[in-house]
Formats: structure tokens, C-alpha cells, sequence
């Protein structure tokens, strides 16, 4: 990677992945692309891009003259079944558009897939890299069509796509976005605003989840791995750790012993959490492509809580 384009920018993980990247390549090497015009100043160039209009995609990243795409614009979990036609034309509209200029362009090529792409009938325990995936979310369809379609353009057109599943990620840095995992970065800020916390998933669901710094890394080593040993290529299950809401706030109440929870359970965004699996193996990414996530639930709420005192003014 010399020349990197990225969609959803501004988005929950692209905006932290466009600084990142712009660390590590170069400010002027990183071009941001976004729907909606920052609102802060950007330290590296930005273009306004809606990823449904694929003509202007190519345009740009021709005149870029970027070797890499990172396509990261979509819709959420939660948000997308709210609005399930616009998922599907922003989510799988989009992705093709890019999977076409990274084609025309002869760009490597890198999008998101998560756990919401396996469903009620995927084994829940340890869920295999190649497994049974019937998702019953929109959010899901989209995300196992992205898969097959990644896969797709790879065998027939010789196109170096790469990505990986995506636990739910936590972050201080973004707030919640529409997405099922929120109550793990929610609860941080309830913490230390007002000292309790109305969980909207039950008590007793396990989902997986990662610390964005490790999410972050991931993507920049899958990108940077050889080739030659990427058996899969496509969604690699990626982990950190598997968690339900008590034992974060349990986590939380090692640092503020007054922290109390309790529960208000949303059906959508539950129903959503229940069909998704309650740990996942990472074995393949780890044997083809070295990941490792450095971060646990302990360490991951310490950093948490140490960034958003800074952040809040607390």
C-alpha cells in the first residue's frame, strides 16, 4: 500500500483507520472519501464521494492515483433494519461500485465483513472460519453477498480482495453508530456521566468483541501480508474477547465501584445479538496472517475509562 482511497471516512471505523493509515504511509498518501463534508479540518485530503455513484468513485481514485481501496462505507446493523432497501442499495451498491474500480484500476482491495453474517442455525460456540451462514438480519444478506461477491471478483477477474469479520468494536474515540455491540461503548460513557447504565441487551448475552486499536491493526497486516499465504483471503474471523453486559459492568466497577447497571432489553437489537454466534475461532487468520489482538476486556475498560475522563473533562 502507497496510494490509499477510502470510503466512509468519516464513518466509526473509518475515521479512526484514515488517521492510522495517514501515521503509517504518509499524511498526502491517504486520500479520505465520505458522503457528508467533515466538520473538523482534515490533516490529509478528503473528496466528497457518494459510493452509489460509481463513475465519480473511479474518477477520483484515478486521479488519485491510488494502488489501494478500502471500502468502508455502509450501514449499520441496527440502522439497516430499520431501512432495509436502502441497506441494500447503499451497502451492496456501493461495495460493487468498488469492486469495480479496484477491477478497472487494478487496485488491492479491502472491505469489512462482522459476525452479523452468520445466523440462528451457525454453530454459537467457537464458530468455525467456513461454517453454515443463513443470517436473518439485512444487515447479514448484506454481508455473506459481500463475502461471496469479494470472492467472486478474486477468481474471476484476479482482483486482490481481502478482509476480514469484525466483532463488535469499542472505541473512544467514535460514539455509537446504529450498531447492535453499541452497549459495550455506551456503558463507558454512562459510567462516567452518571454513574449507572440502562443495558439494551439482556443480561446473559454473549457477543464478541474487539478494542479498535487491535481492529485497526488487523486490517493494516492483512493488507501488508504475503499472498502467496492467504488461503482464504475473504472475512477471516477475527476475536479479541467474548463478553456479556455484567461482566463489563463488572470491569467498570474495579475502576468506579458505585457503578450500577440494569436492563431495558430492545426486541430488534436483541433479536439481532441471538442470532449472531457467542464466540468465534480465530485460528485461520492467526495461522495465515499472524493476526493477534493484544487487548482483554480488563485492559481494553482501563484504557477506556482513562481516555473518556480526558475526553468528557472528567
Amino acid at each position: 500500500m502507497k496510494k490509499i482511497m477510502v470510503t466512509g471516512a468519516l464513518g466509526q471505523i473509518g475515521s479512526e483507520l484514515t488517521g492510522k493509515l495517514r501515521d503509517l504511509y504518509g499524511a498526502n498518501n491517504v486520500l479520505a472519501t465520505d458522503v457528508r463534508e467533515p466538520a473538523d479540518g482534515q490533516d490529509g485530503p478528503f473528496r466528497q464521494l457518494d459510493v452509489t455513484d460509481g463513475e465519480r468513485m473511479q474518477e477520483i481514485a484515478r486521479s488519485f492515483g491510488a494502488d489501494t481501496l478500502i471500502h468502508m462505507a455502509a450501514l449499520l446493523s441496527a440502522t439497516a433494519e430499520q431501512k432495509p432497501l436502502l441497506a441494500w442499495n447503499l451497502n451492496m451498491g456501493g461495495l460493487v461500485n468498488a469492486l469495480e474500480t479496484a477491477r478497472d484500476l487494478g487496485l488491492q482491495f479491502f472491505t469489512p465483513s462482522s459476525i452479523g453474517a452468520f445466523g440462528p442455525t451457525t454453530p454459537k460456540r467457537d464458530t468455525p472460519q467456513d461454517t453454515l451462514m443463513r443470517p436473518t438480519t439485512m444487515y447479514g444478506v448484506n454481508k455473506v453477498s459481500g463475502e461471496l461477491l469479494c470472492d467472486y471478483y478474486y477468481s474471476k477477474f484476479g482482483v486482490d480482495t481481502r478482509g476480514v469479520r469484525f466483532p463488535g468494536l469499542i472505541s473512544y474515540v467514535t460514539p455509537p453508530g446504529g450498531g447492535t455491540t453499541d452497549y459495550a461503548v455506551d456503558i463507558y460513557y454512562k459510567a462516567l456521566e452518571e454513574g449507572r447504565y440502562t443495558s439494551f441487551i439482556a443480561e446473559g448475552t454473549y457477543m464478541d468483541m474487539m478494542y479498535m486499536p487491535d481492529a485497526l491493526q488487523a486490517i493494516v497486516d492483512l493488507m501488508e501480508a504475503d499472498p502467496g499465504k492467504l488461503k482464504h483471503r475473504n472475512s477471516f474471523n477475527v476475536t479479541a474477547m467474548s463478553f456479556e453486559p455484567s461482566q463489563v459492568a463488572e470491569a467498570i466497577q474495579k475502576h468506579i465501584p458505585g457503578f450500577k447497571m440494569d436492563y431495558a432489553v430492545d426486541p430488534v437489537r436483541q433479536a439481532i445479538a441471538d442470532s449472531w454466534p457467542d464466540s468465534i475461532d480465530a485460528t485461520a487468520a492467526k495461522e495465515e496472517w499472524g493476526f493477534e489482538a493484544k487487548y482483554d476486556l480488563d485492559s481494553m475498560t482501563a484504557e477506556m475509562l482513562e481516555k473518556l475522563k480526558v475526553k468528557l473533562g472528567k
